[in-house]
């Protein structure tokens, strides 16, 4: 008799194992095209703002205007997003974002542009994203039907991210030298009809719905996030990392044109480098991890970040640099995605979105922070001064860390110890 044949899961590699599941693998080739879109749009978007203005505080505001509003709507958007059927919801916000690229398209084809409308398209975009950043993130664990996969998805979809960040800014970076902004715009406009279509061809059944009224239900996903020692240390990293290290993006066109002497596809080259990084640390984390070793690995990605940016900082070398940018991208991603796994692995269905929205604020929130603060001060002392100060805070926090652990770990095991 012949031996039969394997199914499932089993046909796919252990990386890979979270794609057998139909209504994941559809999310997963929509969303593939909509990222790459983005990347292309985020890396034209800051060469626009710095060849019109020549203001690195304005690449800082930009940026801010991007992400701030993930501080103070995500929040309230969790609790929005528990309430309502999450698929229906994604594909109205998703319209809304190729609404707003098309508009930037438009007016940056037409010469309309000034620094004024980008600010405002950017807050636009950051307002929408705070949105559908947590609704995609709490979407995630309805689309696979096994929730041991769940870890695998998220680093899965993480993976699809720094993929697109990876290819992104070079293929941005061609565009810009060979056409300009406007088509940048446009192609992302384009790309979200891949995940609109990728979320129609989805089959759910109806969800889980929070109730009750706005103001109880944002208190009862605060108060369940931080209540616990080990997923408040957990917020507190993203805080920190994201504050500090990630404000290498707002100061990447500083460097690739006065530091380097480059043009577009030297920003390119730079976030790519950055990408793949990030693309490294995503097949890592998609093995499987215990809670005890991706609590360790995240803070080894603290350090590593602070090794990145202080490298990068003191470097006038573009090999250098471009190590640097990988380190970077290394180790931010493992401290964001890993705490979104730890972080979706214990959070119940209904309140899933208000405990996703509560990470991607302060995550994005204070991204935008660190932008801001990191653009004004390489306006007055320099971009490489800024990133050395961004780097200094790090390793402070990052030895705070090291004590904390050293003296809690003969009383407590690592899972309990603050990251």
């Amino acid at each position: 008799m012949k031996a039969a044949q394997p199914s499932g899961p089993n046909r796919w590699p252990n990386v890979l194992r979270a794609l057998h599941h139909r209504n994941f693998r559809l999310y997963f080739i929509g969303h593939a095209v909509s990222t790459l879109g983005t990347w292309v749009q985020t890396v034209a978007l800051s060469w626009l703002v710095y060849r019109l203005t020549d203001s690195a505080a304005l690449l800082g505001i930009t940026t801010c205007a991007t992400l701030l509003p993930q501080l103070f709507v995500g929040p309230i958007a969790g609790a929005w997003i528990d309430r309502h059927d999450k698929r229906r919801l994604l594909m109205f916000i998703e319209s809304l974002l190729a609404v707003q690229a098309l508009g930037l398209a438009l007016l940056t084809w037409l010469e309309l542009i000034t620094p004024t409308l980008i600010v405002v398209l950017a807050a636009t975009l950051g307002v929408l994203n705070a949105v559908d950043t947590p609704l995609r993130q709490s979407l995630l664990s309805r689309l696979v039907d096994d929730r041991d996969d769940l870890p695998n998805a998220l680093a899965l979809n993480a993976m699809l991210f720094t993929c697109s960040r990876f290819v992104g800014p070079p293929l941005a970076g061609l565009l810009l030298a060979l056409t300009g902004e406007a088509l940048c715009f446009a192609l992302n406009a384009l790309s979200y009809a891949g995940l609109i279509f990728g979320l129609l061809a989805i089959r759910l059944a109806p969800g889980e719905k929070a109730s009750g009224s706005m103001r109880n239900m944002f208190r009862e996903g605060l108060d369940y996030t931080l209540r616990s020692p080990s997923l408040r240390a957990l917020i507190i990293g993203v805080l920190m990392v994201n504050l500090t290290a990630s404000t290498y993006a707002v100061l990447l066109p500083v460097f690739a044109r006065d530091i380097f002497a480059g043009d577009a596809r030297t920003l390119g080259w730079l976030w790519g480098a950055a990408g793949l990084g990030s693309l490294l640390s995503t097949v890592l984390l998609a093995g499987r991890q215990s809670a005890a070793k991706l609590r360790g690995l995240i803070l080894f990605s603290a350090i590593a970040s602070a090794i990145g940016l202080l490298l990068f900082a003191s470097s006038r070398s573009l090999p250098l640099s471009l190590l640097a940018m990988m380190i970077l991208g290394f180790g931010v991603t493992i401290n964001n995605v890993g705490t979104n796994i730890l972080l979706q692995s214990q959070a119940p269905e209904a309140l899933r979105g208000r405990v996703i929205s509560i990470y991607t604020s302060t995550r994005f929130g204070f991204d935008a922070i660190g932008g801001l603060l990191a653009g004004l001060l390489a306006a007055h002392i320099g971009g490489p001064w800024a990133m050395h100060i961004a780097a200094a805070l790090l390793s402070v926090y990052c030895l705070w860390q090291l004590l904390l652990l050293r003296r809690k770990r003969p009383e407590h095991p690592i899972e309990e110890t603050a990251q």
